[in-house]
């Protein structure tokens, strides 16, 4: 008997609607490339390495108080997975502020968050986490409302428990097969009443910060609220100078703190913590990750043991090249880069001794 293609097709869609009621089939799709590798996408969150951009929005050049000089989409699109800001309250609105926002402002959450949903959207198998330092100490309400504004909430991954060890997180292909692929975590004021915002600190440890000696990049724990033995980490591997008392990124040792290999670099920190904890950290921080030439995500997939082959290169540092800086912030502010060095400098040290010390955290 013959039978119309178009009735077959309405048929077996049909039978395969009835087994998915019935039987609980899930037709979601399959992610099979995860941030990059197909590798990944059976791995826990939990034992994956990424690389993170310190301070991402504070971009610029000839300025103490930035840490990256490439905007935030150029980040995210050569390889950097965790974006860390801090918070300010400034003037009723939350503001992504450098110790203070006289001294750098990179413009608002909400316009940071909507370019960061706009890259998220154009990358749908990428895994992607915010930490934020909330220096304000404002209640998680005041971010659910920017994400929602966002529209990032519905993206935004909430665990199963407050507080996870590194061994219970999901698969990077089931976070982003949910399409809850984006983690936020507060550094404090967290609390279940917001449940995407994830407590840093009872979930993952912290090196020490604020280094201007590269033979102290170690794997000891400097800041935790839970157990350090079964937790995520995280490595502060950004070295600073001082500058009139002030600690400032060091910009100048960049290509080598920033290297694969060597005294002094993040590959180097990464065995010393694959060694002491039997382990890679899962977050390396670090400044204008683009010097070394891609050497940052060289040491990612070394430590997730996964090749290294980018279709396009990294960036080319800002202050080595002739071109015009990427953005002077990802949300479409000026941070001030013209003003003379002496004068950076004075503004450095007043602001600095006013909010308590330069806090490149």
């Amino acid at each position: 008997m013959f039978i119309p293609k178009d009735l077959t097709q309405v048929v077996l869609s049909s039978l395969l609607f009835s087994a998915t009621a019935i039987h609980g089939f899930s037709l979601a799709r399959r992610a099979t490339v995860c941030n990059g590798h197909a590798e990944l996408c059976s791995r826990s969150f939990g034992n994956v390495t990424f690389v993170g951009a310190h301070d991402s929005y504070a971009v610029g050049v000839n300025n103490l108080a930035v840490n990256q000089d490439q905007n935030v989409t150029r980040q995210l699109n050569d390889g950097i997975r965790m974006l860390q800001v801090q918070a300010h309250l400034q003037n009723g609105d939350i503001r992504l502020c450098h110790t203070s926002c006289t001294l750098f402002d990179g413009g608002t959450l909400l316009n940071y968050l909507n370019t960061v949903k706009t890259w998220l959207n154009a990358n749908p198998n990428e895994v992607l986490s915010i930490l934020i330092v909330n220096i304000d100490n404002q209640p998680p309400s005041a971010f659910d409302a920017i994400y929602k504004a966002a529209s990032v909430d519905s993206i935004s991954f909430s665990p199963a428990n407050s507080s996870l060890a590194a061994s219970a997180w999901p698969t990077l292909g089931s976070m982003i097969d949910s399409g809850q692929r984006l983690l936020t975590f507060l550094d404090n004021g967290a609390n279940p009443t917001v449940p995407y915002l994830i407590d840093e600190f009872t979930n993952i440890w912290e090196t020490a910060f604020d280094l201007v000696d590269p033979t102290l990049f170690d794997c000891a724990v400097n800041r935790t609220n839970g157990n350090s033995a079964t937790q995520m980490s995280l490595i502060n591997h950004f070295l600073d100078q001082l500058v009139l008392g002030q600690a400032a990124p060091n910009v100048a040792q960049a290509n080598v703190t920033n290297a694969a290999s060597g005294s002094g670099s993040l590959g180097a920190q990464v065995d010393t913590c694959i060694a002491a904890n039997a382990r890679a950290p899962n977050f390396m921080l670090v400044d204008f990750y683009e010097y070394g030439g891609g050497s940052v995500f060289q040491v990612a997939a070394t430590a997730n043991g996964v090749t290294y082959s980018p279709t396009t290169p990294v960036a080319t540092p800002v202050s080595t090249s002739s071109s015009t800086p990427s953005g002077s912030s990802s949300s479409g502010s000026s941070p001030n880069n013209t003003a003379s060095s002496l004068s950076l400098m004075a503004l450095f040290v007043v602001v600095g001794t006013m909010f308590g010390g330069y806090r490149a955290i």
